[in-house]
């Protein structure tokens, strides 16, 4: 399937070029204009899949040209305005005329990454999921898969737990499904039709977290506020800062929250969900997360099983994604054998269902025929053991003798460096290879001096 065609509109040769590099290491195909008249044209030469819109441009500005696009061809593709500190009010104004949402100035990366999934996942048949300035959309109720007394025992869980307004907290291994769960107990939920907003913590790690929580005065709305009456989920909130979980824990105590520069509360109206795969009361010991943080968020305890302990669910999990990466990506429809069925059931799938989705995904891409046989699910469990002994394999015995922290960071640099090269420099594939949100991989890539662009 080919990448998704974003065009980027801004008069800044800068923004062109650094939003351009960023959603290319995502994956998608770019082009840049900068001028409306340069964006019709590019526009009459191919259909972009979304368009990235500046307000302010020499000349014809982004809502004029907005409204034209509207009033000749109804906007078949989403509008995403890019909006400076002066233009807030044009931006939200843009998004009534039919603009799917807006991103301000100086642009935040988690935002802008948010803002483009969302607005090409609403561009295109299949599920929605809402706008990040609050505009409801539907969550689709997508049941967790398997037939197991586990999950059904687990799916029995997530009802219970719609049911309430209470704070969820779902633990368990990397990549079992938690927010998987998460988005299915908002849509079984009373919030159904309001905003459901995953978090990555590593993207409110920086000094602006408070306004990227809160909001600001005359700026956009913060997650709290965006979120509405729906659903904030935290995906794993042990990676939360002790300071943003300082933030959060008063908002839980005092059941309000204020934007930045305002005197004025507000009263938290959103759900509060989040996940881990830590044990959050040993991480509390040890100086990295609040204890009374934890117990506000554990009022409704559930536990996502790894894959491991329902094994018996492995078939209909491989035809769900099957028929998932068939509808939604257009990969080539491919059916695993019995022999392959039963193979991967009795597979001890360390990385759980994340793990198994990227295997479906690797094998449809790459094989042949219409059946996938035991022998090629073989041979692909192998290439990725031997890829990972390899990636831990040669480092430096210099190494031993580096204190604890600038050895991590030997190893982080080498393990994703190797892991990078495996997938050809795209980010995407690594941020799902490696267990990570990408804008806090990232952020983590930066900090050590990886570029994505040398291994592609």
């Amino acid at each position: 399937m080919s990448a998704r065609y974003i065009l980027v509109v801004d008069d800044e040769p800068e923004i062109r070029s650094s939003v351009k590099d960023i959603l290319e290491d995502e994956g998608f195909e770019v082009g840049g204009a900068a001028s409306a008249a340069e964006a019709r044209e590019m526009r009459q030469a191919r259909t972009p899949d979304l368009v990235l819109l500046d307000i302010w441009m020499p000349g014809e500005d982004g809502v004029t040209l907005l409204k034209d696009w509207k009033e000749k061809e109804g906007l078949p593709f989403p509008v995403v305005m890019m909006s400076g500190h002066g233009t807030v009010e044009t931006a939200v104004e843009a998004t009534r005329l039919g603009a799917f949402d807006f991103v301000e100035k100086p642009l935040s990366l988690a935002k802008l990454l948010r803002v483009v999934e969302q607005a090409l996942a609403a561009g295109r048949p299949g599920p929605v999921v809402p706008s990040a300035s609050g505009a409801p959309m539907r969550v689709p109720l997508v049941e967790p898969v398997g037939n197991s007394r586990v999950m059904a025992q687990l799916r029995e869980q997530c009802r219970r737990a719609a049911q309430h307004a209470s704070p969820v907290l779902l633990v368990g291994e990397a990549g079992a499904g938690k927010s998987f769960c998460a988005r299915y107990i908002h849509a079984l939920s009373p919030r159904a039709e309001q905003p459901f907003i995953e978090v990555s913590p590593g993207s409110l790690a920086e000094e602006a977290a408070t306004v990227e929580l809160f909001g600001e005065v005359g700026k956009a709305p913060g997650l709290l506020e965006q979120a509405g009456a729906g659903t904030l989920y935290f995906n794993e909130i042990a990676d939360l800062d002790l300071e943003v979980q300082g933030l959060l824990l008063a908002v839980l105590e005092q059941g309000s929250f204020s934007r930045v520069g305002s005197p004025h509360q507000q009263p938290l109206q959103a759900r509060i969900m989040a996940s881990t795969q830590y044990d959050l009361l040993e991480r509390a010991k040890e100086g990295l997360f609040r204890e009374p943080l934890y117990y506000h968020l554990n009022v409704l305890l559930l536990k996502v099983p790894p894959l491991r302990e329902h094994a018996e669910d492995v078939p209909d999990l491989l035809k769900f994604y099957v028929d998932y990466f068939n509808t939604q990506e257009g990969l080539p429809y491919r059916h695993f054998t019995l022999a392959a069925q039963n193979y991967l059931r009795y597979y001890s799938w360390p990385g759980n269902i994340r793990q198994l989705r990227n295997l479906v995904q690797r094998l449809l891409i790459l094989g042949e025929g219409g059946e996938i046989g035991q022998a090629e699910v073989e041979e692909a469990l192998v290439r990725d053991r031997v890829a990972q002994a390899q990636l831990t394999a040669g480092l430096p015995k210099e190494v031993m003798e580096l204190p604890l922290r600038q050895a991590r960071e030997v190893f982080e640099r080498e393990y994703l460096s190797r892991q990078l090269e495996l997938v050809g420099g795209n980010v995407s594939r690594l941020a799902e290879r490696v267990g990570m949100e990408r804008t806090h991989l990232y952020r983590k890539m930066r900090s050590l001096g990886i570029s994505p662009k040398k291994h592609q």
